[in-house]
């Protein structure tokens, strides 16, 4: 038995032993050059991530610096590559997206753009009064004076109606036969087309109240009770102290505009003409705006007489400056204007005997040009704005007097015209309209005192003559610089028309005075402190 068991074990060897040696030497190639499967699975675990970590991260970590790294810690000779693997390998990773995209750390969105408020500390705020405070009174136009048609001269927003015949002296637009009591209309129109309105109180500069005062007081300027004249303004004020907008800074951020001279709502005791408008204590908080202003009171500021130019285009105005430029002047100088009484109203301190000197010495000059007043109707009349404008343009120097009162509207008609205003009193011009004209008033006038005139040792002529050629073109040119911020463009035309007139002037020294008042800075004495001697002297 035992023999038998090794025969066959015998036999069996012969059949196993020579597949051992096969066996052994596959799974020695199987140990030790099996391919690095493993270390390719490992290695290429960040790969395959990597299009994730790009769109979070915020620096640039390319994919290729992973791939040096596995080729690096592969065999100097790698086996060919597997089946299913080769794509992984030869394949570069996907482009990475765009770093827009990025969403766990995104960066702040870019700055938006931010436009300027042009306006900014320029709004003004329009008080929308009831009718009877202005609309109505030009609605009952034919109640506001007994000798003019003023229904007539309110057209077209208060500028009057266009003149046409004018003997080829003015140009055929932007001319109007204006009166110039109108101007709270004029500028009340002006101010509904202003650029830089505001219905928010709380944001305007300054507030605006369109209270027609001139107009309203022309009406019982004469045979009429004192309450009667004061009623609508004392109405006015009481429906301002109820308004939101008063109770702000009580008034004084408001500012309203009288369209005649401020004497006119400056009634004292006992006196039985005009309103008591400007001494209400209301309005003493007020900035008011007249054709004719107070020096002794601080709220008080003049600004320019309307003229008969409203210009809608600024090539208007240019194409009128380059015509005074070249207007031919035979006159020396010239006035236009009639006689005053002596020693009643306002000409008790001798103005009449002024102006009748003036006109005298006028009439026996050959270098003076004259157009007498007060015979309406004739050739020579004075209220044909053709014939004003023709005798000022040619002339050198127009005479300026004080009229029914200091100043006179045939001032700014000189101006306009290129004449350098001669005045004899400062309160004509000088301590009037300071936001409108230089403080220097040698620029562009001359001023010749009363006194020689009253005591005849005075001759204006004389007086002209010693000026010289230059300085008077210079003063002139002064003059037609000035046009465009002492005439009132038209309240019909759009804004932003690149012309600043004299409504844009007034109302940006409204805004400085009212924030100097509400930042508690003084103000200025406009000038008055320089002829403190000459008023004390009268």
């Amino acid at each position: 038995m035992v023999n038998l068991h090794g025969s066959t074990v015998l036999r069996a060897g012969r059949y196993f032993v020579p597949l051992l040696f096969p066996a052994c030497f596959t799974l020695w190639m199987l140990i030790f050059f099996q391919p690095p499967t493993a270390i390719l699975r490992v290695s290429f675990q960040p790969t395959l991530s990597l299009p994730e970590q790009r769109v979070v991260d915020a620096t640039p970590t390319p994919a290729l610096p992973e791939r040096r790294e596995i080729i690096d810690t592969s065999p100097s000779q790698p086996p060919p590559p597997l089946e299913g693997r080769e794509t992984v390998i030869a394949s570069p990773p996907p482009p990475p997206p765009a770093r827009r995209a990025k969403t766990e750390t995104p960066s702040s969105p870019p700055p938006v753009a931010v436009t300027p408020d042009r306006c900014a500390g320029r709004y003004i705020y329009i008080h929308d009064l009831p009718r009877r405070f202005n609309v109505d009174l030009i609605r009952d136009c034919r109640s506001l004076c007994d000798w003019t048609d003023m229904c007539k001269h309110l057209a077209n927003d208060g500028i009057g109606p266009r003149i046409t015949r004018t003997g080829g002296v003015l140009p055929s637009t932007g001319w109007y036969d204006t009166n110039q009591f109108t101007l709270e209309v004029i500028f009340h129109n002006r101010m509904r087309r202003y650029d830089c309105l505001t219905t928010d109180a709380s944001r305007a500069a300054a507030v605006y109240v369109p209270y027609y005062a001139g107009l309203d007081v022309g009406r019982y300027l004469w045979g009429f009770s004192n309450d009667l004249r004061d009623a609508l303004a004392e109405d006015l004020v009481e429906w301002l102290r109820s308004s939101p907008a008063w109770a702000a800074h009580g008034g004084r951020d408001h500012f309203l505009v009288g369209g005649r001279i401020t004497w006119d709502f400056r009634r004292e005791d006992g006196r039985e003409w005009g309103s008591r408008l400007f001494l209400l204590p209301e309005v003493t908080n007020m900035t008011t705006l007249a054709i004719e202003s107070s020096p002794w009171h601080r709220n008080d500021v003049g600004v320019p007489y309307p003229t008969y130019f409203h210009p809608s285009r600024a090539a208007e105005v240019a194409s009128w400056q380059r015509a005074v430029r070249r207007a031919r002047r035979p006159w020396l100088f010239a006035f236009a204007g009639g006689t005053r009484g002596h020693g009643t109203d306002r000409n008790v301190d001798g103005n009449g005997v002024v102006r009748d000197a003036i006109i005298e010495q006028c009439a026996q000059s050959r270098r003076c040009g004259l157009l007498r007043c007060g015979a309406r109707g004739q050739r020579n009349d004075c209220y044909a704005p053709g014939n004003v404008m023709r005798l000022f343009k040619s002339a050198a120097f127009c005479l300026q007097p004080q009229g029914d009162s200091y100043t006179r509207k045939s001032t700014f008609d000189a101006m306009l015209a290129g004449c350098v205003p001669v005045f004899f009193h400062p309160e004509s011009a000088y301590v009037q309209y300071r936001w409108h004209l230089p403080a220097d008033h040698r620029k562009y006038s001359v001023f010749v005192p009363e006194d020689g005139l009253r005591n005849g040792t005075v001759r204006v002529e004389d007086v002209l003559r010693r000026i010289s050629a230059r300085e008077v073109a210079a003063m002139r040119e002064q003059l037609v610089r000035m046009i465009p911020s002492i005439v009132y463009r038209d309240p019909r035309a759009t804004s932003g028309l690149g012309l600043r007139d004299a409504v844009d002037v007034a109302v940006d020294g409204v805004i400085d005075r009212v924030r100097r008042i509400k930042q508690g800075m003084p103000l200025s004495d406009d000038g008055m402190g320089l002829w403190y001697g000459y008023f004390h002297r009268q």
